[in-house]
């Protein structure tokens, strides 16, 4: 009968691999290749690679995998995490959380995936195949164990933002972190308007939806639709993930919305001959619009700036009387505002 390996710990070789960080437990012909350690964040999940290969004559029936207490041999019922046969002894607060990567045990792949991960499933972990040699029980495990440490969630959601027009109807996109987490997540916006006080964007419609990547991959995904204006313009939105565990993480966006106001002029049209004159022409809009004045009938440009332009009239004569133009060009817009000047004689 085939000897357990944790009972002929002499007998074993194991080789690792430093550049993959997996090593490989042999006791004959029986090997065991599983990662060294592993890090994963509270909230997500852990797939712990493994496979393993046996001697002519045994059939693989059961994958039993332990976590394993301190100081412990970790070989008894209270300490599984996972059996593929039955779940009568599953440790307390895994039930249900970890599961097969490949349920066909005759594929040879041990791999297991551990969901809805918290800080105290941190710690050591142990595999044992069990099945028959000869027709009679039989089964092998790993003597080294594998190092899992889950620190606390850094990983931040991404926030795609298309290009936002005054008017047009635009869909922000919230992809949580991870590949998975077992639990759907909660996912909510919120809007940091002028002032810094947190609302909702009025009008806006959100939903939700799972993009399955492999059967034990994939991707959280929330929108949030709503009618672009000028008052969202250099506003925060923030994406707000709530994983199982009560464990959060957010991220936020400064939207930049394309947007333009009317043409406004200040200054007087009047002026006494030998004075001078200033008008502005200014135009509220992102991103900033380019601004000229031009006289009518004119092809010269009188001066020319950006979002704001002052026309300036030094010592007037009748000669300058007449209708000015300010024109600002917004991307595909032309606006423009005609000014009639008088320059009155002494």
């Amino acid at each position: 009968m085939f000897v357990l390996i944790w009972a002929t710990f002499l007998l074993c070789v194991r080789v690792s691999n430093a550049e993959t960080g997996t090593s490989q437990q042999c006791n004959g012909e029986y090997c065991i290749t599983l990662s060294e350690r592993l890090t994963a964040e509270a909230g997500l999940c852990v797939v712990i690679p493994c496979s393993f290969t046996t001697g002519s004559g045994f059939t693989p029936k059961h994958i039993v995998w332990y976590k394993c207490g301190p100081y412990s041999r970790c070989e008894y019922d209270d300490e599984i995490i996972f059996h593929s046969k039955n779940n009568i002894h599953i440790q307390n607060g895994f039930e249900g959380r970890v599961s097969l990567l490949e349920p066909d045990i005759r594929q040879k792949n041990c791999s297991i995936i551990i969901n809805d991960l918290k800080e105290s499933d941190s710690g050591s972990y142990r595999i044992r195949v069990n099945g028959e040699r000869n027709w009679r029980e039989d089964g092998f495990a790993s003597i080294q164990r594998i190092t899992v440490s889950v620190e606390g969630l850094s990983q931040k959601p991404r926030v795609k933002i298309p290009t936002l027009t005054e008017g047009q109807q635009a869909t922000l996109t919230c992809v949580a972190p991870g590949l998975c987490s077992g639990s759907v997540p909660e996912i909510t916006w919120t809007w940091r308007g002028a002032g810094g006080t947190e609302s909702y964007i009025t009008g806006n419609s959100t939903s939700f939806r799972t993009k399955n990547l492999t059967p034990f991959t994939q991707k959280h995904i929330s929108t949030l639709t709503f009618n672009s204006s000028a008052e969202h313009h250099n506003t925060n939105v923030t994406c707000k993930i709530r994983f199982t565990g009560g464990k959060t993480t957010e991220g936020d966006s400064t939207l930049k919305v394309n947007y333009v106001k009317e043409v406004n002029v200040s200054g007087g049209t009047n002026v006494k001959e030998g004075e001078t004159l200033n008008l502005t022409c200014s135009v509220e809009s992102f991103p900033p619009s380019p601004i000229m004045w031009s006289k009518l009938a004119s092809y010269i440009t009188l001066h020319n700036d950006t979002g704001s332009a002052t026309l300036s009239i030094i010592n007037a004569t009748t000669g300058d009387s007449g209708q000015y133009v300010c024109t600002a060009k917004h991307m595909n817009n032309t606006l423009q505002e005609n000014i009639n000047i008088t320059v009155i004689c002494e």
